[in-house]
């Protein structure tokens, strides 16, 4: 119990630190609205009409960026659902086999009630030591969280958040709204700049604010638009940055574009199918995160709906667990459902399976 003490001092020390790049921006973005709105607008721009519309647009931009700033840093990262955790049972059988096979064997039993398709790179199942938990697709542990997250894109310092299901279309309009945020101040800040080095602005300390704030936004505009770019491109491929990173592994093998539905449906999975939620941080991504569409024509063999030869007791189980589960709206389980799920796409592939067999039969008998 002693080590106890000292380590989670230890944690609460490194917390706090995780902290700073948040409150670095945060303090970067107080002296902005400080700079634009006093200094600038305020004290520097005479004009009535220029000032009343430059406060109304930085308003509902600000607005905007911090709403989904806050969105970002404060949404939970969404964890694997129960379903994919060991039972007991399970967990005394595994630590009792000491051969890794004999351990991939029992992971493979278990898998095939879950909608799991990806595999490691040696094609074993994706299995979180830490957790005790099978990885559903695109699941990751972080390190930084100690847990696994769903579709995880990555660790964010800037959020101190991990970035994935839960929250990835916050951070993407997150970078659109500071990038936006950024452009305005600088287009509006031109102007002024200009003044300053022809001499044009009145020696007060608001030409200062006027000089820095205009590097600073420019500058920022820069880097927020090469990530904005990069990340807009992964949402059209349906890709997290990891997965761009190392190729997601499917029984096949590698496969880049396993995910992607084309560029309607990525962005519809990350955005929803209500264009009137897109602008807004406001939840609306499709599916549950557990599982997700692929574009893979030839399906896991070993992955059926239910175990072979289960009980009845087994399938009712079965089919009390659905994947993926109801979005928040039903317009929003659309994408979803015209593509096959886990266990819809079983039940189509045995029928296609009876339907090629049948004209074999016939071609027999009248031979």
């Amino acid at each position: 119990m002693a080590p106890s003490g000292p380590r989670s001092i230890k944690r609460g020390c490194q917390r706090a630190l995780y902290w700073i790049p948040v409150l670095f921006i945060a303090l970067i973005v107080a002296w902005s609205y400080y700079a634009y709105v006093l200094q600038l607008c305020i004290e520097s721009i005479e004009d009535t009409g220029e000032k009343v519309v430059y406060l109304l647009a930085y308003h509902v931009i600000f607005f905007m960026f911090v709403w989904a700033y806050w969105q970002t840093i404060f949404t939970k990262p969404m964890n694997p659902l129960k379903e994919f955790e060991l039972s007991h049972s399970d967990k005394e059988l595994l630590e009792r086999e000491d051969r890794g096979e004999s351990q991939q064997e029992i992971l493979r039993r278990i898998a095939k009630d879950l909608p799991i398709y990806t595999r490691t790179n040696s094609g074993a199942i994706r299995f979180c030591d830490r957790c005790q938990l099978l990885k559903p697709d695109r699941c990751h542990h972080c390190s930084v969280c100690d847990k696994c997250i769903l579709k995880m894109d990555h660790h964010c310092p800037w959020v101190n958040n991990c970035v994935g299901f839960s929250n990835y279309k916050f951070f993407m309009l997150f970078l659109a709204y500071s990038l936006l945020y950024c452009l305005f101040i600088t287009a509006t800040d031109l102007k002024y700049f200009i003044k300053f080095w022809t001499k044009g602005l009145p020696d007060t300390q608001a030409k200062f604010h006027i000089l820095f704030l205009f590097f600073s936004a420019s500058m920022f505009s820069v880097s927020l638009a090469s990530l904005f770019i990069y990340h807009c491109w992964l949402v059209c491929k349906n890709r997290s940055t990891l997965e761009a990173v190392r190729a997601p592994v499917f029984r096949h093998g590698p496969d880049k574009n396993g995910f992607s539905l084309g560029f309607t449906k990525n962005f519809l999975q990350v955005f929803g199918d209500e264009a009137k939620y897109w602008p807004v941080p406001i939840f609306s991504s499709l599916g549950d995160g557990c599982s997700f569409p692929t574009c893979l024509v030839n399906l896991d063999p070993e992955q059926p709906s239910s175990p072979a030869g289960s009980s009845s007791a087994n399938k009712s189980a079965a089919e009390g667990r659905q994947f993926p589960s109801k979005p928040l709206r039903e317009s929003q389980s659309r994408l979803l459902t015209s593509t096959p799920s886990w266990s819809e796409s079983e039940g189509a592939r045995d029928k296609d399976k009876k339907g090629a067999s049948n004209p074999v039969m016939t071609v027999e008998n009248e031979a």
